[in-house]
């Protein structure tokens, strides 16, 4: 694996276990200070801390590898949930205060469950921004933690998986598990530094996790490396093992979609993504331009919210009638938008979706992945989202380019792409459903040329 000289890897961590370098119990520790750190981010990042339990678990974990009785390599491997998967004896607040009073989990999520039966450590809840009904992570009940880059202007940290990007970035647990409907993963790991990882839905099992569109939903990692995200997925998804196949550069074909997703990039984006495309092309990979201009629709397909603003309001309209004022306001008036969506819109964008799935499936025929700017800005001071006309235009950036994965039922990735010092932004591969593993070995072979 490869990633940050200061984020070591799950399989580093496996090795130092195995040797006897190091236990459990030791990373727990390590990972909870990180988090009592009062200069960094761990107070916004989490919700809750387990402290007692996570330190009970590694224990566990210790006494199993001692006697050879292991679940897996990975366990006593702390990592973080993100507050809307069910955890048992706990309250799923989804980073919101609706919640609070309503009955604990009577058990774990079953993504959850599966990552515990192979040891890892859960350390507590990350915060997120509320109900996940947003790309820029802000939380106006828990506190918004700040993106790792120029802490000094603190910076959005991307959402809706917030907390797991920061803490993954600041070692607060070697992997976040969070949830992507729109590019929730993917854009706080390009904001973070990090790799984050949407699946092909239907592979990770949402049961369990508080949803926003079931349509567009699914379960996936940030982690420091792609190897990492890969190890985790297939845990979680339980249809493969994990391992990621090596690939000749000179054998895999990028296409770059032209219209859309090129659109208005900040100056770095623009750089650091000529600069990956051509150390891509520079190892004997085939990096091609495509037009595909039915991308262009997007924008008007999805107006008024599209399928996420009608899925969210179909599931919140309850709570929203007899506890609005407690909602934030610009998360209430987001979902709210689905209300004015007729059943007619709906049968509408459900179709033109197919249409778009056939039209990309097709232009896809022949390459490897698309390749595109997971974000196409970097992370903005929270200052610049004081105004609600700013919050719903830099929203609506940040989610622009991730959001066309979900949309067209595919899996996707990103990974940095920046210069060492520079700001974080990322690299997002792209591929069909069900293509999940032949992406991995893609993104394997970019990252380690990037």
């Amino acid at each position: 694996m490869t990633a940050s000289p200061t984020l070591p890897t799950l399989d580093r961590h496996a090795k130092d276990l195995a040797e006897g370098r190091t236990t459990s119990r030791a990373l727990v520790e390590a990972a909870l200070a990180r988090i009592d750190e009062t200069s960094g981010e761990g107070a916004r990042a989490f919700v809750r801390v387990d402290r007692e339990e996570a330190l009970l678990a590694a224990d566990y974990m210790d006494a199993l590898r001692a006697r050879g009785a292991a679940p897996s390599a990975y366990a006593g491997i702390p990592i973080s949930a993100k507050d809307l998967f069910d955890l048992a004896g706990q309250v799923t607040t989804a980073g919101s205060t609706v919640l609070a009073g309503e009955p604990s989990a009577e058990r774990d999520a079953p993504a959850i469950a599966r990552l515990k039966q192979a040891g890892l450590v859960v350390l507590g809840r990350t915060n997120m921004t509320e109900f996940a009904y947003s790309g820029v992570g802000l939380n106006s009940h828990y506190g918004t933690p700040a993106s790792i880059w120029d802490r000094e202007t603190r910076r959005i940290p991307g959402g809706s998986s917030a907390g797991a990007g920061v803490a993954v970035a600041e070692a607060m647990g070697v992997v976040g598990i969070g949830t992507d409907t729109g590019g929730s993963c993917r854009i706080p790991a390009a904001f973070n530094g990090i790799v984050g990882y949407k699946p092909s839905s239907g592979r990770v099992p949402c049961e369990g996790a508080y949803p926003l569109a079931t349509s567009l939903d699914s379960v996936g990692p940030l982690a420091p490396s792609v190897a990492c995200a890969a190890a985790i997925d297939a845990l979680m998804a339980g249809d493969w093992d994990g391992t990621v196949g090596e690939l000749d550069p000179a054998r895999i074909r990028i296409g770059v979609p032209q219209t859309l997703v090129l659109d208005g990039l900040d100056e770095a984006v623009a750089r650091d993504f000529e600069r990956a495309l051509g150390k891509l092309s520079q190892a004997g990979m085939r990096v091609e331009d495509i037009t595909l201009a039915e991308f262009a629709e997007l924008p008007k397909i999805n107006a008024g919210g599209g399928l996420a603003a009608a899925e969210a309001y179909a599931w919140h309209r309850d709570m929203l009638e007899d506890r609005e004022a407690d909602y934030d306001p610009r998360i209430a008036r987001r979902i709210l938008a689905g209300k004015a969506l007729s059943a007619a819109d709906l049968i509408e964008i459900l179709a033109a979706r197919e249409v778009m799935i056939d039209i990309a499936d097709a232009a896809m025929d022949g390459f490897d992945v698309l390749a595109l700017p997971a974000v196409a800005i970097v992370a903005p001071p929270v200052s610049a989202l004081d105004r609600d006309e700013d919050y719903m235009r830099i929203n609506a950036t940040c989610l622009r380019n991730t959001a066309v994965a979900n949309f067209l039922d595919g899996c996707a990735i990103t990974m940095p792409m920046q210069a060492p010092g520079e700001a974080p932004t990322g690299l997002m591969l792209m591929a069909g459903h069900g293509a999940d593993r032949h992406l991995f070995a893609v993104a394997k072979a970019c990252e380690a040329l990037i």
